[in-house]
Order: structure tokens, then C-alpha cells, then sequence
């Protein structure tokens, strides 16, 4: 018999899927389904997977071990949220009232505004109070079904304060139950005290901060924002080039405002991800589905900044690139923890079926993190990370504002129930 420490009966309808990963096309709306299933985990892996009427003699509940009792539900995979800023203090919620007003992203930039005005609040805080923050943003995504997540830096814009912010992401990252991917975001912006002489600020980014945050290990991708107004795509080539030279892996912030070229830079490359890429042209479409970096779309980030489209999903798809869905939690355009909401904005604001968004929030999101070997299906041998709804129907994982989630496992433990933390802090 199969022994384990976790076994999940009468699951109604089993999501699994399974198969080759990143899913492109066709691939993308294969859930892999297993009706009247049951699930077992032993030390934090899938043990076995199987029809609810072969549970009872093939797996052996370990003493002390949990049965969970799924009640002719759904499960699904954890959710995988490739694209965070968690690392952040101090708010913008009086921008946030003058976007509502009318103003857009570039004129509250131009005024002082945006990603600068949190940068001077997070520079202020501490590596305690910093920790808290992303404590409390961790716990908040969790509730929402996200078992995994990439956490940037980027509010630091200065060695020290760059260092204290991963340092903060990895000391929380021991404990949480969120399995934490850290990423190294200086070239989020050119701060204020090297906008004369932006090129000093590249400078200090290649020949100082890189080799600090690898010579600490504190991540394990690097991101720019190329973008008009914020990196080239010729200083962006030279950040990423110094990283993947210190042996972080990429990402790009690509083409959020405007067509700049930064999915073909990714591509180019061979970043595991070009993000946002609302302005991707066909030519980047085309370089992302031929090099196999995934484009992961944040259509919470759309909706909240106002941006008047979203990012061409359904053309994305169709040109064969791997799609994924993320957040962007952060203080200003990301304001939804919840990968639902973000699944809900995929089908119903850009073209996506249930299943594609459920995939880009599992198996694709994986993939861009190099986790599918780990995470984003369940499969024997990957971790025990899974989501149990309180129905039959995914289709309420994208009813808006229904309580859809009864529990969340990870590694194998029952982390919420009931829309509670439980489990050690």
C-alpha cells in the first residue's frame, strides 16, 4: 500500500493537469480532468493519484496523518504568481483617487509620482517593518490560493536599500508558507538623484548592485523595466547581460506602454518571462512563441491603472507563445492579491477560456519561475500543492466576490480552511 500523510477523498472533479509544460495552443485548454478522485501525499510530494473507490486499499494513512474530506468538490493545482512587488511601504492611495479623477499613469509620473514616491518611503523603512509588509501581503495571497510566488525588489534604487529589501523577502520566505522566488528589480526605475546622468545609474547597477546580490545569493532572476522613459532597450541588453553573467536567470518588463521592443530583447535573450506586453507588436509575439519565453500578462494591472486595453492574450495564444497570468501586486496598479480576479479579467477582458486561464495560473506560471519539474500540475512525485473549492464548478473560481476556496494545501499541510490561516505562523 502506498503510505501517506495527507489523503484527500471524494474529490468530485480533479484538475490535474498533466502533461508537457509550457502549454501552447490547443495544449493550453487541457485540464487533464479526473472525476471521483482522491489524492494522497507523503512528506510534502503526491504519493498517488486514483479513483476514490481504490483509495480505501491502496493507500494507508500514515498516525498522526490527515484525511481531508473533499465532499464531491473540485481541486485544482496551487496557484503560481509569477509577477509580485511585495517589497514596498508607505501607500499612493491619493494617486490612486487622481487616476480616478482623470490623471494617467505617465502624468502622476511626471509629477513626482509613482514608482518614485514609494521608493523614498521604502528606502525609509526598515528590514524589520519591510519583513512585516510582505508578511502580511504573503497571507493575503494565500487566502486567495497562491502557494507559490515571485517577489520582487525594486523600491530600493540604492545598494543598501536594494540589499535590505531581498534580505527582507528572504527572511520571510523561511517561514511562510508561500513558497517565495526572489527577484532583483533595481532597474525598476532611474531614481531621482541620477536623472542627470542616467547612465551612472546603469553603471552602478552593473558594477555594484548585481555583484552584491549575487555574492549574497539574495535572488534568483533579475528584471528590468524597459520601457519609453525608464530603461533602453540598449541599457536594458546590458542589466540583464551583467546578471545572467553573475548566474541570475531573466525577466523583462515589456512593452506595458508602449511598443518598445522589450519582448524581442527577452526573447533574444532567453529570459524565462517578458511581462505586462500590452503594446506587443506581432514581431515580439512571434520571438516570444519561438523561444519559449513565457508571456505573462497582468490584467489587474490594466484594469487599475486605466490603461484602456489589455494585453493581446487571445493573439498571444494564437501565435503559439505560453501564456501566464499574474498580479503585479504593488502599490499602485496592483491592487488585487487574488489570481481569480486576474483569472476573471483573462476570460472575460481578454478572450481566454476558463481553462486557458486556469493553466496560465498553474502549469504556464510555473514554467516561467523553472518550477514545472516541482509545481503547477499534480503529478506523483511534484509537491502536494493544491487548491479545494467548495464546488464541483471551476467556473466560480471567477465569480467575483463568491468565497470559492474552502482550503489550501502546501507541501502536503492544510494551510487555510474556511478563509482562515491555520497551521504555524
Amino acid at each position: 500500500m502506498i503510505q501517506a500523510d495527507l489523503l484527500v477523498r471524494r474529490i468530485g472533479r480533479l484538475a490535474t493537469l498533466a502533461g508537457p509544460v509550457p502549454r501552447t495552443g490547443a495544449a493550453l485548454r487541457e485540464l487533464a480532468l479526473r472525476e471521483d478522485a482522491a489524492l494522497a501525499a507523503f512528506g510534502g510530494r503526491i504519493a498517488w493519484i486514483g479513483s476514490d473507490a481504490e483509495a480505501a486499499s491502496a493507500v494507508s494513512l500514515a498516525p498522526g496523518g490527515q484525511e481531508l474530506d473533499a465532499a464531491g468538490a473540485a481541486v485544482v493545482p496551487g496557484f503560481v504568481d509569477a509577477h509580485t512587488h511585495l517589497a514596498f511601504a508607505g501607500d499612493r492611495d491619493d494617486e490612486i483617487r487622481r487616476r480616478l479623477a482623470g490623471a494617467s499613469y505617465q502624468e502622476i509620473a511626471a509629477a513626482g509620482g509613482g514608482i518614485v514616491r514609494t521608493v523614498a518611503a521604502t528606502r525609509d523603512a526598515s528590514a524589520a517593518s519591510l519583513s512585516a509588509l510582505v508578511r502580511s501581503r504573503l497571507d493575503e495571497m494565500l487566502l486567495c490560493g497562491t502557494t507559490t510566488a515571485e517577489v520582487k525588489s525594486g523600491y530600493g534604487l540604492e545598494t543598501a536599500a536594494e540589499i535590505r529589501s531581498l534580505e527582507a523577502i528572504r527572511l520571510v520566505a523561511e517561514r511562510h508558507p508561500v513558497r517565495v522566488v526572489p527577484t532583483f528589480l533595481g532597474a525598476h526605475e532611474v531614481p531621482p538623484e541620477h536623472r542627470e546622468r542616467r547612465e551612472r545609474y546603469v553603471d552602478v547597477l552593473v558594477e555594484e548592485m548585481i555583484p552584491e546580490v549575487a555574492r549574497r545569493g539574495l535572488a534568483v532572476f533579475a528584471d528590468v523595466f524597459c520601457e519609453a522613459g525608464v530603461f533602453s532597450v540598449e541599457e536594458s541588453r546590458r542589466i540583464l547581460l551583467a546578471a545572467r553573467a553573475h548566474g541570475m536567470k531573466l525577466r523583462v518588463h515589456a512593452d506595458e506602454l508602449a511598443t518598445t521592443g522589450g519582448a524581442e530583447l527577452a526573447a533574444e535573450l532567453g529570459a524565462r518571462s517578458a511581462d505586462h506586453l500590452v503594446h506587443v507588436s506581432p514581431a515580439g509575439m512571434r520571438a516570444l512563441a519561438a523561444s519559449g519565453c513565457v508571456a505573462t500578462l497582468l490584467p489587474s494591472a490594466a484594469f487599475y491603472l486605466r490603461l484602456g486595453r489589455f494585453a493581446p492574450a487571445r493573439a498571444l495564444v494564437e501565435a503559439g507563445a505560453a501564456v501566464a497570468l499574474a498580479s503585479d501586486v504593488n502599490p499602485g496598479g496592483g491592487l488585487s492579491p487574488s489570481l481569480p480576479f486576474a483569472m476573471a479579467l483573462g476570460c472575460f477582458g481578454m478572450g481566454l477560456s476558463l481553462e486557458e486561464a486556469l493553466a496560465a495560473v498553474t502549469a504556464n506560471a510555473a514554467a516561467s519561475l523553472d518550477l514545472a519539474h516541482e509545481l503547477g500540475s499534480l503529478e506523483a512525485g511534484k509537491r502536494a500543492d493544491l487548491v479545494l473549492l467548495r464546488s464541483p464548478r471551476l467556473l466560480d473560481l471567477v465569480r467575483v466576490g463568491v468565497a470559492a476556496i474552502r482550503a489550501v494545501v502546501k507541501d502536503g499541510r492544510v494551510v487555510v480552511h474556511e478563509g482562515r490561516r491555520v497551521g504555524p505562523a
